[in-house]
């Protein structure tokens, strides 16, 4: 049995090479998204210093896109009130799936861009190739494919070095080649397999998820094209903003999801004082009424099931978000491992292959001596 796992691990490994290598570096990349972002476009992620200290209502800030792209409506918006980085608004065009981005200053209301397209931006095109391999859909697919091959290939190392503690250590320079590249095979692994499993798991849990909604929505069913605001304008979402501690003590809204479909309400995702670092900006959620502005559910992470807390914990979990720098230098660096992985791995699979060779031949010969 350990030899058809270890037979299974390798073809695995030789399957998911290539785009574990494109899924590696660019999660790496990407756990620091927001400094290179700022470091890239300051322009557009950075509020100016002299800028006033009080944010603009929403529907002032929503009226000044509006009237800027009248054909366009908004389908969500990014907010922060930490006088540094810029609010992000999601735009959808009339008659239309295309999904936009633009900066605006939440301060003084000026539109800092204009609407880019979501993988524009040289992070966000990362962020498409990371989460996609640039293939829509069916990279989705491939994505999650590729996550549970990672998740095997870290559960099957573990058992085929399940007594790792014996050499852990151990890496022999001056040996052979093959002996080196085992013990640097074994070290790696067995070092980084705690967060190769999690970044395999909520990996494989978000494409799944995200194949079986891009099915279900734009394939099943026909997809619905916007052409004109489906909320009661005469409400103020900045009214319904202010309203959203009388539901959930402490509540900081940190994204906005407006109506695009006609099934669809206003949403506040937001954030609360909690102990548990792994809780996310967005692990609780107000709905209100998109006709009457009547609140219709208030979900407090602090008093939610395990199930949606453990879920919400995947977006700082994969990312490494949850202990600050020191976190996201470790997630980083050990998100790189599966290269250094797949190259001991390669090495000591071709050096396994030619072995055999030489013993097929030198067998043969000798049967062919004996005849």
């Amino acid at each position: 049995m350990r030899k058809k796992l270890y037979k299974w691990h390798s073809y695995g490994a030789l399957i998911a090479m290539l785009p574990l290598f494109i899924i590696s570096l660019t999660g790496s990349i990407l756990v620091f998204k927001v400094e290179l972002d700022t470091l890239l476009m300051p322009e557009k992620m950075m509020v100016a210093s002299n800028s006033p200290v009080t944010r603009l209502p929403l529907d002032t800030l929503m009226a000044k896109v509006k009237i800027a792209y009248p054909n366009h409506e908004i389908g969500s918006w990014e907010i922060f009130d930490d006088k540094q980085r810029t609010d992000t608004a999601y735009l959808i065009k009339h008659q239309s799936n295309t999904w936009s981005k633009l900066y605006l200053n939440q301060y003084t209301g000026e539109l800092l861009s204009k609407p880019v397209g979501l993988s524009d931006d040289l992070t966000d095109w990362l962020l498409d190739l990371h989460f996609k391999l640039l293939l829509d859909t069916n990279g989705m697919f491939l994505g999650a494919i590729v996550s549970l091959l990672l998740l095997f290939l870290g559960i099957s190392g573990l058992i085929l070095y399940r007594k790792f503690w014996l050499n852990f250590f151990t890496l022999r320079f001056s040996q052979a080649g093959r002996i080196f590249f085992s013990d640097l095979h074994k070290i790696v692994g067995i070092s980084s397999s705690p967060v190769i499993l999690i970044l395999a798991f909520t990996g494989a849990y978000w494409n799944i998820a995200e194949v079986v909604h891009e099915v279900s929505e734009h394939i099943i069913e026909e997809p619905y094209l916007i052409n004109k605001t489906l909320y009661d304008q005469s409400l103020s979402i900045q009214q319904l903003h202010d309203s959203n501690k009388n539901y959930i003590k402490d509540f900081e809204a940190t994204y906005l999801l407006m109506p695009y479909e006609p099934e669809m309400n206003i949403t506040f995702y937001g954030k609360v004082a909690s102990a548990n670092p792994l809780n996310s900006d967005y692990s609780s959620t107000i709905t209100y009424d998109k006709k009457s502005g009547k609140m219709l559910h208030a979900q407090d992470v602090r008093s939610a099931n395990a199930l949606h807390v453990t879920i919400d914990s995947f977006r700082k979990l994969h990312f490494g978000h949850f202990a600050g720098l020191t976190s996201q230098l470790i997630w980083c660096f050990l998100g790189l491992s599966p290269l250094i992985l797949a190259f001991s791995g390669l090495y000591l699979y071709r050096y396994r292959n030619r072995n055999k060779k030489i013993f097929s031949k030198l067998t043969y010969r000798k049967v062919i001596s004996s005849n």
